[in-house]
């Protein structure tokens, strides 16, 4: 950094230097002793520029390429006011990434929509979620989300399974209410009469592919939807929409949280045609917009997240450790962020920003200091019951200090 800055200060003070003959500036002005001082300055403004651009660059984890261009304009000393503009325009049509200070303001929208504890509340005020996944092969996943969603501060955590799932996943915790009955003849009625009762809901956890599990995961969600309901969708339910985008597209509700895999399995079923990936911050905008601006949160070594008109990261610093379940605790994280936030927005608090990019941004914060703190003690051997472990102190040091 102090390298780019210092040719680009050279540049700026050879513009500003009076010679004894005339010379071209970076500005493309000629400097000429006879020429108002007034005249002179407006060949600072590029370079100027190229220091401002090149900060707000280094600022960015992201666009590694503009700091490499603006360091290569500058050495050159063909950094122009237009080829300023013309990268300015393109970088922020596509949606910047948020600047490091940046996280700590939307850290301040999510503590806003965190209820207070109160004695006057009743159980279940501050969130009910349901979990719809868990089968034979997959029981720890539904249980990390579903004790997630608990231990973040929802009151109560539903989880539907299938019957074979259902006793291995209540041997895990007392306090999950676990529902024997996703591959039932009748699945779908017998999910539907708790819908009423659910704040939020996280499909897919669990889950598996087959097709009849699939096709009652699906139904479930057009119900949720036709009544308001915070729908995430993880796992393998980013599998059921990679196959049905029609199931949650244009929901302005829904919020999908994929890893780099079924980010791009979801790009490539939208779009038909290979995802670039070296441009990520375009690539999630183009699935969210194609998606029907639906809130998309692509985990990664920081967290992009978008509705499709701007981009924001997440780079609370997690560590190296990637074990099996971290997604599914965030996924339980965002379920209940997820109904606060839109709870919050329709008692008109923080309705200039999308709601469900406020708890995607929390959940996402959450997950990755659990990680930090589980590392700290754990090391390499760091589980997600370790993580889950560091939900409350965590909590606490992001939401409550």
């Amino acid at each position: 950094m102090i390298r780019i800055i210092c040719v680009q200060l050279s540049a700026l003070k050879r513009s500003s230097s009076v010679g004894k003959k005339n010379c071209v500036e970076p500005g493309g002005l000629k400097n000429d002793n006879n020429m108002p001082q007034e005249v002179q300055m407006l060949g600072f403004i590029p370079v100027a520029l190229s220091i401002v651009f090149t900060l707000v660059c280094l600022n960015e984890k992201g666009p590694r390429r503009h700091i490499a261009w603006a360091e290569e304009q500058a050495e050159k000393g063909e950094v122009t006011l237009r080829l300023l503009i013309r990268v300015f325009e393109r970088y922020y049509s596509l949606g910047s990434t948020s600047h490091r200070g940046m996280d700590e303001d939307i850290l301040s929208l999510v503590k806003s929509i965190v209820p207070p504890l109160t004695s006057k509340k009743h159980k279940g005020q501050d969130g009910r979620i349901g979990i719809i996944g868990g089968c034979q092969d997959y029981t720890g996943a539904p249980y990390f989300a579903a004790i997630s969603a608990l231990k973040a501060g929802a009151d109560l955590s539903h989880v539907f399974c299938t019957k074979d799932a259902a006793t291995v996943i209540k041997s895990y915790s007392p306090e999950l209410i676990v529902h024997p009955v996703l591959d039932s003849p009748n699945a779908v009625e017998e999910i539907e009469k708790w819908l009423p009762r659910l704040h939020g809901l996280v499909v897919g956890p669990g889950l598996g592919r087959e097709d009849v599990l699939l096709k009652t995961a699906k139904v479930v969600i057009e119900k949720s939807k036709a009544r308001d309901i915070p729908i995430v969708i993880d796992a393998d339910g980013l599998w059921l929409v990679a196959q049905q985008p029609s199931v949650i597209q244009g929901y302005k509700k829904g919020i999908l949280t994929p890893n780099f895999m079924e980010f791009t399995r979801l790009y490539e079923a939208l779009h038909h045609e290979p995802m670039d990936i070296s441009d990520l911050q375009r690539s999630i905008m183009q699935l969210s917009v194609a998606m029907g601006n639906l809130t998309v949160v692509l985990k990664g070594e920081q967290d992009l997240i978008t509705d499709g008109s701007k981009v924001i990261s997440c780079s609370i610093e997690g560590s190296g450790r990637r074990c099996g379940g971290q997604g599914d605790l965030l996924s339980g994280s965002v379920g209940v962020f997820a109904h606060w936030a839109h709870t919050a927005s329709a008692a008109g608090m923080g309705r200039s920003v999308n709601p469900s990019m406020i708890a995607a941004f929390g959940a996402c914060s959450l997950t990755r200091q659990c990680n930090s703190q589980a590392f700290q003690r754990h090391g390499r051997s760091t589980t997600t019951t370790d993580m889950i472990q560091e939900i409350g102190p965590a909590f606490k040091k992001l939401f409550e200090s």
